[in-house]
């Protein structure tokens, strides 16, 4: 492999909107693949095993799976930017140190999500104020959800590490096989064998499995790349783990606290009753699919961003942002104009429940329109964190999402919670983070000197 061959992908090189496209698409339709299975759970759940069960695992444990699996996901963005750019520099050695790296950290994250998702489940589903019919669900389903934690952490690293190099591909293949898997698994566990949330876990953690065999066999073919995975070679390199830290940990505690807001909004959500967070429980699967999209070309810039970076084409960076905002914008503005058209069928697809139904279409009819405030973060943050700079996004994020969405719920929404008050709290603070993102982002201060802001 030679030093250029990072160009053979299009990312440092052809038009930008194509080449982005070609990358993107192949993402996009991978998460939207987690989330058909994610939305099977829901389905069959609501249907087989009743309200209850559907608000735990909905609602509560969501706002759980996300509060750790996020951090730990954000954690281990920092590999794939530090790949990115030494890939788009040519330094192979790099690359290969930072693959077993990657993939040792990700057996570390692993076990260590494991642990905490078995011991402290109860814990964290009670500080969200999880109704009481609902509470026995969601420890279960979370309990044996987090038994997949190896396996899926392992499938996020080396999709990562595949996608840090141009390949969008083989995720996308390898979660086609799992979502038929996981289909085929719920369809067995909760309506065959009655298994209720246990069984529906179970299937998820099944199917991560699957995913990270594939990604592993992947790696380990790979022939004549340098991100080829050689068990004989899985040690930390410590350079580029604090290289990957420096990036990841910032990212992660960003995650952190932007969960730390929704457990809030959950609570409050909870605080309505067992038919309003089932009703939101509903919203989350549908609203569920906009943010894959939206990551999805947040992970397609940062990678741009990274090997052009790397490569020290800032004109192409420029032009990556650009791109990159024209494309969310119009996929914000679309998805926000089909969720409201299609509120009702997309209801009464998880819950027979009149109420459920009514509650749910009434909380879309709310934030359908929000969607496009949201396009200024993404494509911002994304680009500054493929540059290595991991401070600054999440500073801007933190002040103004995390904190001013607590001051809001504090002062608005806890004295008043309503479905409309609970609503507010997300473009109110949306638009105010965005603003705040274009101020930073022309001034141009964002990006670091190439000649020492290399990671690796």
């Amino acid at each position: 492999m030679t030093k250029n061959s990072a160009n053979a992908n299009g990312i440092t090189q052809g038009v930008i909107w194509k080449q982005m496209l070609l990358f993107f698409l192949p993402i996009v339709a991978g998460t939207l693949l987690q989330q058909v299975y994610t939305m099977v759970d829901t389905v069959i759940i609501g249907r087989y095993v009743g309200t209850a069960a559907l608000a735990a695992v909905g609602g509560s444990d969501v706002m759980v799976i996300n509060l750790l699996v996020n951090f730990f996901v954000a954690l281990s963005s920092g590999a794939s930017i530090v790949i990115s750019q030494r890939y788009g520099a040519g330094d192979n050695q790099a690359v290969e140190k930072a693959v077993h790296t990657a993939i040792l950290l990700a057996l570390v994250i692993g076990a260590v999500m494991t642990v905490l998702g078995i011991l402290r489940a109860e814990s964290l589903l009670g500080m969200m104020n999880t109704p009481a019919d609902a509470m026995e669900y969601a420890v279960v389903y979370l309990q044996y959800y987090f038994l997949g934690m190896i396996p899926s952490m392992i499938y996020n690293m080396g999709s990562g590490i595949l996608r840090a190099v141009g390949d969008a591909r083989h995720p996308l293949y390898f979660l086609m096989a799992c979502t038929v898997a996981n289909v085929v698994l719920d369809l067995l566990f909760v309506v065959v064998w009655d298994l209720g949330v246990m069984g529906a876990a179970v299937a998820t953690s099944l199917s991560q499995v699957i995913c990270a065999i594939l990604v592993i066999g992947c790696l380990c073919r790979e022939k004549e790349g340098c991100w080829r995975l050689d068990r004989k070679m899985l040690r930390f390199d410590g350079k580029i783990l604090r290289a990957m830290l420096l990036i990841g940990i910032p990212a992660g505690m960003q995650t952190i606290f932007y969960n730390v807001t929704n457990v809030m909004v959950q609570s409050a959500i909870n605080s309505l009753g067992t038919v309003s967070a089932a009703a939101w429980s509903t919203f989350w699967r549908m609203d569920g699919f906009y943010w894959p999209i939206s990551n999805s070309l947040g992970i397609a810039i940062m990678t741009f961003v990274g090997q052009n970076y790397g490569a020290r084409k800032t004109e192409r960076i420029s032009q990556t942002v650009r791109t990159g905002m024209v494309i969310h914008v119009s996929m914000s503005i679309l998805f926000g104009i089909l969720l409201y058209l299609g509120r009702m069928p997309f209801v009464r697809l998880f819950t027979q429940d009149s109420q459920v139904q009514l509650q749910g279409a009434l909380i879309v009819a709310y934030l359908a329109a929000a969607y496009p405030t949201f396009s200024c973060i993404e494509v911002f943050s994304s680009a500054i964190r493929g540059t290595g700079n991991a401070i600054w996004p999440t500073l801007i994020t933190l002040v103004t999402v995390c904190f001013l969405r607590i001051g809001f719920l504090l002062v608005v929404t806890f004295p008043h919670t309503t479905h409309l008050t609970i609503s507010l709290c997300y473009p109110v603070t949306w638009i105010i983070s965005s603003v705040v993102y274009v101020i930073y982002y022309r001034s141009g201060k964002w990006m670091p000197p190439m000649e020492t802001g290399r990671a690796g």
